[in-house]
């Protein structure tokens, strides 16, 4: 399922998703936590990019996966330590959005008719902005040491 789209390898289309809904779910998020005015204006795309982003870097694993597995399972020397260390942002990376996405979606639901009352909305509000730190962190390392494997050869 994540080997090829058209006859391409899926990897390099399929990260491009993670890479662009990640960051915009760690923007929306914020602002979602941080600017409580803002929120009726923003639940609906922190809804739908805490589903999506997850979705994008976990179909961005897999598809990286098949693509070592099908390409590079035997590349050593320099290739292959920056493979090596391009994949192993993949997994926290995974989490750290699957964090954020699982925290946002509680937030989203717990601000409207405030159900769990003002402290249990800031601590909310608090680990959101954690994990997207936490998790704007892992995209930028993944992204950045995917482009070097791949750019720096």
């Amino acid at each position: 399922m994540f080997d090829q789209v058209l006859g391409l390898p899926a990897h390099p289309l399929v990260v491009h998703f993670a890479v662009v809904l990640t960051p915009m779910l760690v923007a929306v998020a914020v602002a979602y936590a941080l600017v409580p005015r803002w929120r009726a204006a923003t639940a609906w795309a922190v809804t739908l990019l805490s589903i999506a982003a997850p979705v994008a870097v976990f179909a961005a694993w897999q598809s990286g996966q098949s693509l070592k597995a099908a390409r590079f399972a035997t590349a050593g020397g320099e290739l292959g330590q920056r493979i090596s260390a391009h994949e192993a942002h993949a997994v926290p990376l995974l989490l750290s959005a699957a964090g954020l996405g699982s925290v946002s979606l509680v937030l989203v639901h717990a601000s409207r008719g405030d159900r769990f009352g003002k402290p249990g909305t800031a601590v909310l509000s608090g680990l959101t902005v954690v994990l997207a730190a936490v998790t704007a962190y892992y995209v930028f390392l993944a992204g950045d040491s995917g482009a070097r494997a791949v750019w720096e050869l």
